[in-house]
């Protein structure tokens, strides 16, 4: 089973799967946190979304409060903060987590991709990107502190567009 199969909540609550959200493109998919020294990151993620999404491309962020409690917020919480703060338009789904006994389906597919360094496992910390074609199969993990417009994140998206 492709990990675009697994069952995932919108940040709204809307039920669907990761499939659905991306519509079968690629995308960068991102665990995000509103409270955490990288969040200014987001800005980032949304101007990548924005330069590729009419390629073919989507950003999804994964909101994750794992790592020092820095996405403690509702939904809607998370939701207003992300729009009004960085004009976030890329989807979002519910709160999730990434490693541990409970790591979402989506995650279980992903870590043992090693990431630019060669270092695979469980997710380091906040901002962590894992690209994904668009059958889902992980094409490159990046380390939480690659910036979204870092070169080689951007070539290794261009890769993936039509």
């Amino acid at each position: 089973m492709s990990i675009l199969d697994a069952p995932v909540a919108r940040l709204d609550g809307t039920p669907t799967t990761l499939g659905e959200i991306t519509g079968g493109r690629p995308a960068l998919l991102v665990n995000v946190a509103s409270k955490c020294g990288l969040t200014p990151q987001y800005a980032g993620l949304e101007e990548l979304h924005e330069q590729h999404a009419e390629r073919g491309f989507t950003v999804v962020g994964l909101p994750c409060n794992q790592f020092l409690g820095q996405e403690p917020g509702t939904p809607a919480e998370i939701a207003e903060f992300c729009s009004a703060t960085y004009g976030v338009t890329f989807p979002m789904t519910e709160k999730i987590d990434v490693n541990g006994d409970d790591r979402h389906e989506i995650y279980r597919g992903l870590v043992d991709t090693p990431n630019e360094k060669g270092e695979a496992g469980d997710v380091t910390w906040n901002f962590e990107k894992f690209l994904v074609d668009g059958s889902g199969a992980v094409v490159a993990r990046f380390s939480p502190g690659v910036e979204p417009g870092d070169p080689a994140l951007v070539a290794a998206v261009e890769s993936q567009l039509a």
